[in-house]
């Protein structure tokens, strides 16, 4: 297991997180929801601890349990008091290694994960957007985070447990802290509780087709609600910074061009936003818009155009309020343990090495008007990958 660490000294809190390899992208065909039935059941009951004993210990740290399913990893994780860090990484040695994983408990885990499938019927905006990563991305890079009706309710408590049993595999976990501990006495502690001789490679994922070009989901709605995605370089790519100085120059404020040319000169949608979207083997630019039926082509189209015109001419003013936006997310992601954890993890899986905030701060501030209209230039937008959900198709050339 690889042990990182980053102190924050004015802070008298830590975070951890363990990204274990099990994420959606990992697991079996017909499978797609496991995980998110195991990040539930795992806390239902571990070592000697039956499911509440476990939860009035995680309660009597006073412990803020994170857990959430990616395309790699399986993330569960906790932010609390410094001084009661080390009994919470006895707590979840029991999680991870020794999870009663019960018959009766299973059935409770599972209902919540079928829950948030059908969830996404109100939220259409999410749906969308992983419907659109589902298509954009090579199988199985782009497989729902959140789950899949009908294979959540094909698995077994037995079936479903030797997927945990498989994927839990310490040899690909991470495991990342941040605020105030003691480095040393922390990787002792975990070299004491994950002390084994076992050792399991992490296998590549091979990487099938893309989806459609074009999905349209049919709802009775009064809204259409459009994903359009396209491809861009990895985080591990020199050019990453100015990509990302891109996407907030198109949607980085309400001074930003989609907000600014969508939606307040023309008024065609009530919300429009793009993000940069990046795993190891694959990234893009993805967008959301939401409209109604009569304005969704003309919403699409004028997204498109200012997706084109960025290459054409960026002025100075647009990049510095792009600086300071990026600087400010960064600022502000970097006064909590948990946001460090996290992004501490991240780095060292996407790029094997972790970036400091000095670094990422002396890359934005590198950017220019000129190195991210060259980036644009040679690497022009294209082959856009469109879902929509609503009572309205548009036309996709």
């Amino acid at each position: 297991m690889v042990i990182l660490g980053e102190p924050m000294e004015a802070v008298e809190s830590a975070a951890f997180d363990f990204l274990l390899p099990a994420g959606a992208s990992r697991l079996p065909d017909g499978c797609c929801g496991a995980a998110n039935i195991i990040s539930d059941w795992i806390f239902r009951g571990a070592g000697e601890l039956d499911s509440r004993q476990l939860s009035d210990a995680l309660d009597s740290l006073g412990l803020h349990r994170s857990v959430g399913v990616g395309t790699n990893f399986l993330s569960i994780g906790a932010a609390l008091e410094n001084e009661n860090l080390s009994t919470a990484l006895e707590l979840y040695t029991k999680i991870i290694n020794e999870p009663k994983l019960t018959n009766k408990q299973f059935e409770l885990s599972k209902q919540l994960a079928l829950a948030a499938v059908m969830s996404l019927d109100d939220d259409p905006r999410k749906k969308v957007m992983l419907k659109l990563r589902e298509n954009f991305y090579p199988e199985p890079l782009g497989i729902s985070t959140v789950g899949n009706l009908d294979n959540i309710n094909s698995l077994t408590p037995d079936k479903t447990r030797q997927l945990a049993k498989d994927n839990f595999n310490l040899t690909g976990a991470i495991f990342s802290l941040a605020g105030k501990y003691d480095f040393d006495a922390v990787c002792k502690q975990m070299e004491k509780l994950f002390d084994t001789n076992a050792k399991q490679p992490v296998d590549s994922i091979p990487l099938g087709n893309k989806g459609q070009k074009y999905t349209h989901i049919h709802n009775d709605g009064a809204q259409v609600h459009i994903g359009m995605m396209t491809e861009t370089v990895r985080p591990a790519d020199e050019q990453y910074y100015n990509t990302r100085m891109a996407v907030s120059v198109l949607s980085g404020g309400m001074s930003a061009r989609l907000f600014t040319e969508v939606r307040e000169k023309r008024g065609l949608c009530y919300a429009v936003g793009a993000k940069y979207h990046g795993l190891k083997d694959a990234a893009g630019i993805a967008c959301y818009a939401g409209t109604v039926p009569d304005c969704a082509q003309q919403t699409l189209d004028v997204i498109k155009e200012q997706f084109d015109k960025l290459a054409e001419g960026i002025d100075a003013d647009e990049i510095k309020r792009a600086k300071a936006g990026l600087k400010s997310v960064l600022i502000m992601s970097s006064e909590s343990s948990a946001s460090r954890a996290s992004a501490i993890a991240s780095d060292f899986y996407l790029l094997e090495r972790v970036r400091s905030l000095d670094e990422i701060k002396e890359k934005i501030e590198q950017t220019s008007v000129e190195s991210v209209t060259d980036f644009l230039k040679s690497n022009k937008f294209k082959d856009y990958t469109i879902v929509t959900i609503g009572p309205k198709q548009v036309i996709v050339e």
